[in-house]
């Protein structure tokens, strides 16, 4: 009996499956993805280094050189930290009572000075207005009370170093040392050398929502990315040059099929070979500064 007569196909996928165990099948969707991945992470590299060389030497980098940009939190609570929970919790809700008038003149302009050198005058947010900045609670539960306030100074870190700058210093009931908000206003953000990136032109590149802390050595940073709900979370790498530190940001294991809506935010970490220093901390998707603090927080956020 012929068997090979009566099995063609039966014999020809063992002589292919065969050759796959000893040489292994290429094309399949695994070596497909990988090499999509591959592309994707090209393409989201050379979009940065764009961004890069547009900053390189840019009438936006000299005007971002010379203003002020704080990128730390515009409000200090007590120097001592919190009695007690209850305190805690009624500034994390934002809840205040004030037990005092508000100066109503215009604060007009301070002055804001570089532990490195140099000077630069900037408007005075009110001190109305910095109160409620951070006191927009009106929830139950415990509150914190404002007893007195008045002009001072703080320090803050901003794009060229750590400076000092005018801020409203809010006496607190029980406490020693006040609750200090930055009064300076932030410089207007220059017009960027380069246009965002397209839909689907980078490689799946995303947009970083803000920058979260920068480490005290200046090598690592926190950023807040956001991500899918069928995914395995963003992921942000750096390309670094003299000038620049230009951070791109994409989505990790993306899986097709249903899925919610929901947008999600998380904290990355990102280390880098050389302190931040001087360099601008750019986003690669709008070409701009990444942002710090929230559009509506109580931090300045220059976007």
């Amino acid at each position: 009996m012929d068997v090979r007569a009566k099995h063609p196909v039966g014999l020809l996928l063992a002589l292919l499956l065969g050759a796959c165990l000893l040489t292994g099948c290429g094309g399949g969707p695994h070596a497909g993805d990988g090499h999509a991945r591959s592309l994707q992470q090209r393409q989201q590299e050379g979009r940065a280094r764009q961004v890069a060389d547009a900053w390189r030497g840019s009438a936006s980098a000299a005007a971002w050189s010379e203003g002020y940009y704080p990128m730390a939190d515009a409000v200090r609570i007590p120097r001592s930290g919190w009695r007690g929970k209850a305190d805690e919790q009624a500034y994390e809700r934002e809840n205040f009572a004030l037990r005092t008038d508000l100066p109503t003149a215009s604060a007009g302009h301070g002055k804001v000075v570089w532990k490195s050198g140099g000077t630069l005058s900037r408007p005075l947010w009110g001190a109305r207005k910095a109160y409620r900045s951070f006191a927009r609670g009106d929830s139950e539960g415990p509150r914190l009370t404002v007893t007195g306030v008045r002009l001072g100074e703080t320090t803050i870190t901003t794009s060229r170093g750590t400076a000092t700058v005018p801020a409203w210093l809010f006496t607190l009931e029980g406490y020693d040392t006040p609750l200090e908000r930055v009064a300076a206003v932030p410089s207007q953000l220059p017009a960027p050398p380069i246009t965002q990136a397209g839909p689907g032109s980078a490689g799946g590149l995303e947009r970083l929502a803000r920058l979260a802390g920068i480490a005290g050595d200046g090598r690592s940073l926190t950023v807040r990315a956001t991500h899918g709900a069928c995914d395995d979370g963003p992921v942000v790498k750096a390309v670094e040059t003299d000038e620049s530190v230009v951070l791109y940001a994409s989505v990790a294991g993306a899986r097709s099929g249903p899925c919610t809506a929901a947008l999600l935010e998380e904290s990355v970490g990102v280390e880098l070979r050389e302190p931040l220093a001087g360099r601008i901390l750019l986003d690669a998707f709008t070409g701009r500064p990444v942002p710090y603090g929230e559009s509506d927080g109580p931090s300045p956020s220059w976007t």
